[in-house]
């Protein structure tokens, strides 16, 4: 949908990719669906949801045997963003380095995307 030839529309970090292996592993899910709903304080939130069949509109991002299938309705807002897992002493999760945010609320939960009509003329570009 929003794709550029030869460029994927996320990158996976390897710590990101061996989690989301691990995750697809264990209850044999396709992968892992990623995308964006209206919520929080900043507007919208990312979600994540268990695949267990592929859609065929959703764009299908593969590395170092992980899955990322990306909603068709989030695809512009998420082109360019790097999956990252981190663990601290505190937790532990996925991150989403996207440079098509230019707001997040104080907790980093709910964020603010650039204009959609700047992000559909970048992505022309």
């Amino acid at each position: 949908m929003f794709s550029i030839p030869g460029k994927q529309a996320v990158s996976i970090s390897a710590s990101a990719a061996k989690q989301i292996a691990k995750l697809m592993d264990k209850d044999g899910h396709q992968g892992l669906r990623i995308g964006v709903k209206k919520g929080g304080c900043a507007g919208m939130e990312y979600t994540m949801d268990y695949v267990t069949d592929v859609d065929p509109n959703d764009e299908v991002v593969e590395q170092d045997g992980a899955r990322v299938m990306i909603a068709p309705m989030a695809q512009m807002f998420l082109f360019g963003t790097e999956i990252d897992y981190e663990v601290s002493l505190l937790e532990s999760g996925f991150k989403f380095r996207n440079p098509n945010v230019v707001d997040a609320c104080g907790c980093g939960e709910s964020i603010k995307f650039k204009d959609v009509d700047e992000l559909a003329a970048e992505q022309s570009k």
